[in-house]
Order: structure tokens, then sequence, then C-alpha cells
């Protein structure tokens, strides 16, 4: 079964449409590798967390910011589709 990505965001914060960007940016990447992508509004202040099943692949809080999606896209194909290539945005 292909997996999920979570994305979740404070609404609070406003960070509604960084998450649909980010959203938009994978799964026009990652189409066939991942079932979708969920955007859930946190219950927490300033939570903007990105999981795949039960992994979290990145923390705004731990990391001290938030992702570029090229690092984005890199993180979720390392744990989607290891061989996939992402062309100009793989790591050199």
């Amino acid at each position: 079964m292909k997996p999920t990505v979570q994305i979740e965001y404070c609404p609070k914060c406003g960070w509604m449409l960084r998450a649909a960007y980010m959203a938009q940016e994978l799964l026009s990447t990652f189409t066939d590798d991942v079932n979708g992508i969920l955007l859930k509004p946190s219950e927490v202040n300033g939570r903007y967390s990105i999981s795949i099943g039960d992994k979290l692949i990145f923390d705004r809080k731990r990391e001290g910011r938030f992702p570029e999606i090229k690092e984005l896209k890199q993180l979720v194909r390392d744990i989607v589709n290891p061989d996939k290539s992402l062309g100009h945005s793989d790591k050199k």
C-alpha cells in the first residue's frame, strides 16, 4: 500500500497556504508513489511537521526553520521511492 504524507500545520499562525503549496509540490512529484497528502490543522500552536506514516521526517521546532521544497522532496523520495530521480532537485 502506498504511504500517505501528512503535513500538520498551525492554522492560527497562518500556515495553511504554505502547507497547501508543499502538498501541491509533493503531489505533482510523487503522483504514482503516494496514496495522498493529508493537511491536518494542529491543535498545538506553532506546529509545522511532516510525516509519512508513523515516521516524522521534518519538524519546524526541531529544525528551527521550514523545509525548503527541494529538501522536502528529497526526504519524501528517500522513503517512498529511493530510486526515483528528482532531476535538478536531486542531491549532488
